[in-house]
């Protein structure tokens, strides 16, 4: 037997959402308009189908679907080529949006994206053959990370992310290593930046730069640092 699941996922109206998908390399193989609006957008063996609510509201939205791949780093390369091309930027909060690339602890290196829809679309590459969560370390900083991570690129708790990172940062009697403070720093001005405060994020972004690293320590944070550029630019 062979089978195939299809996710139906709700949106205001389709063509924002179309469009969305156009841009993301994705081709429409159905439309219609009439007597119901839906919609079906295909990527290689990608497949998703849309149908139309005027009473829906995108914001709002707790609609999601996973996506597995072997090539996650390629798709979220090409992703944001194609959003940078139809939008003049990447779009990083509100709607649409895409997040960064994050190794998560439960053995999958993904990315979160949300389509104008306020549909979000989790697209991961297996890393270990092991995928539950794996225990939070118990040392403060790393975690500290843990959970804050799973809270801004798993659950997408962003007000719960900055909590996690803003408690531990305050602490006066315990101070992270130049690594755990960097990817702290970074991942509280991404959050800062999806919620829309533009202070904390450019405090944060300050500090993280001031950050001293060795090779080797740049190296293993070459997402952290990648993620860094982005949101200063």
């Amino acid at each position: 037997m062979t089978e195939k699941t299809i996710p139906i996922l709700p949106c205001r109206t389709l063509q924002p959402v179309l469009d969305f998908y156009t841009a993301l390399g994705f081709e429409v193989t159905f439309q219609q308009k009439s007597p119901n609006p839906y919609a079906v957008v295909e990527r290689g063996g990608i497949e998703l189908q849309f149908f139309g609510m005027k009473q829906y509201e995108p914001a709002e939205s707790f609609s999601t679907c996973y996506v597995l791949t072997d090539d996650v780093d390629g798709l979220h390369a090409a992703f944001r080529t194609g959003l940078k091309a139809a939008y003049g930027r990447i779009p990083t909060r509100g709607l649409p949006r895409i997040g960064p690339l994050k190794d998560m602890s439960y053995g999958v290196r993904q990315f979160l994206m949300t389509d104008p829809g306020g549909n979000c679309i989790r697209i991961g590459q297996p890393t270990s053959e092991d995928q539950h969560h794996r225990p939070a370390p118990e040392e403060t900083f790393a975690r500290a990370l843990h959970h804050a991570s799973l809270f801004a690129h798993s659950k997408d708790d962003l007000a719960g992310a900055a909590k996690i990172i803003d408690r531990v940062l305050h602490l006066e009697d315990e101070r992270p290593t130049p690594v755990q403070l960097l990817r702290l720093l970074v991942l509280r001005a991404d959050v800062a930046r999806r919620l829309g405060d533009e202070e904390t994020a450019t405090t944060a972004l300050t500090e993280a730069v001031a950050v001293q690293l060795t090779a080797e320590e740049r190296e293993s944070v070459r997402d952290d640092l990648e993620r860094l550029e982005e949101l200063r630019d």
